[in-house]
């Protein structure tokens, strides 16, 4: 019989774990650890992720995100 982890969260992921955390399918985890932009480490070939720090990367990426995004230009005034 599986332990339910629910009750004690890990401090520790797995890719599936933090899919559904992210609720983002696995396969946008594999391009981001691909591509360097989320944290990661391996334990064997397979890839961790420690809880805090996705918490940071996440409030990181959240704070940042008026700087990231294009500035709108206001639309110019057709009416003459």
């Amino acid at each position: 019989m599986k332990a339910h982890h629910d009750a004690i969260a890990s401090p520790i992921m797995t890719t599936p774990e933090l899919a559904r955390y992210l609720q983002v399918h696995q396969s946008t985890l594999y391009k981001l650890i691909r591509r360097g932009q989320i944290p990661v480490f391996k334990i064997g070939s397979d890839y961790r992720f420690d809880r805090d720090t996705i918490k940071t990367w996440m409030a990181d990426r959240t704070s940042n995100f008026q700087t990231l995004r294009p500035k709108l230009r206001p639309t110019p005034n057709l009416e003459h």
